[in-house]
């Protein structure tokens, strides 16, 4: 088989080469953004289904398993017309995606900067106050219908922002749910994420944990956790959790999940020179008034 691969690649030109390279590597493309589109939705389950059925497929015909191979054919003749007509919501909201969203999204826009830096920000003061924060950054996947019970806001992100709607007040219901971050805005607060059954949980990690790690693991969010008990953040990404940040790591991990390695490195130097510096020296919120503190654990 190597032997009339090399054969093949050795009769055919450079040009159809880079032709057939170039092909290969947009095809490849498409199905990997398609997954991401689609990852945590009934489609792709479905899909992972239909996936082994088809593997059935191929492997009957070839041994000749006849009965088989005539039933999976019929099956698969209108099955694919059938989820279209069951997850159309979720093939639409896929198509959507890519309406909305850059195809080749390798650098994000100032607003995507500006609101990792104010949730930082607003991460370190909630910590240093004890107040619990849930904050989901939207990435590929759609959120809607992963957070539920959330009340809409559509404001641009700021840590002055961020801060007030985890205040504890009996008569704001928002602090005790998630605030999803998308392109740049607060979109909505409150929210209730699905929480994770995993077993390796560490006991002493609370629901917010339970329920950043859960939306992790069913989509490519991030999710910022302040620990309202033990005041530390927590980055949760990709069903993983990442404990006891401070401002510096909280950046350079939050950089590296949504820019490219060197757009992330420029962003590094230049947020560092603004530390330095002190021109956005806005890090430091009012205390909480009379009856706004912390509850306690």
């Amino acid at each position: 088989m190597l032997n009339a691969l090399v054969a093949m690649v050795a009769s055919r030109s450079w040009v159809d080469l880079v032709r057939d390279a170039i092909d290969l590597a947009l095809v490849w493309y498409t199905l990997y953004r398609l997954l991401l589109l689609l990852r945590g939705t009934g489609a792709l389950q479905v899909g992972q289904g239909l996936g082994l059925v088809g593997l059935v497929y191929f492997v009957s015909g070839r041994v000749g398993l006849a009965t088989t191979y005539t039933l999976l054919d019929r099956f698969l003749g209108a099955i694919f017309l059938v989820v279209v007509v069951i997850f159309q919501q979720d093939i639409r909201r896929a198509l959507m995606g890519v309406g909305n969203r850059p195809f080749f999204n390798l650098f994000q826009s100032s607003d995507d900067t500006d609101a990792v830096e104010e949730v930082i920000a607003a991460a370190e003061v909630l910590a240093q106050k004890k107040v619990g924060a849930l904050i989901v950054f939207e990435r590929d996947a759609n959120l809607d219908d992963f957070v539920k019970q959330a009340t809409p806001v559509d404001a641009r992100v700021s840590r002055e922002l961020v801060f007030t709607l985890f205040i504890p007040d009996r008569g704001s219901p928002l602090h005790d749910g998630a605030v999803v971050v998308r392109k740049g805005r607060v979109v909505s607060a409150g929210g209730v994420l699905p929480l994770s059954s995993s077993e390796q949980l560490d006991r002493h990690l609370g629901t917010r944990h339970r329920a950043a790690l859960g939306l992790s693991e069913q989509t490519d969010a991030v999710v910022v956790v302040v620990s309202e008990e033990r005041g530390e953040i927590s980055l949760v990404f990709n069903g993983n959790i990442v404990r006891k940040l401070g401002r510096l790591a909280l950046r350079q991990a939050l950089y590296g999940l949504f820019f490219s390695k060197r757009r992330a490195r420029q962003l590094l130097r230049e947020a560092s020179e603004v530390d330095t510096t002190g021109r956005h020296g806005r890090a430091s919120l009012p205390p909480p008034g009379p009856g706004e503190g912390p509850r306690a654990p």
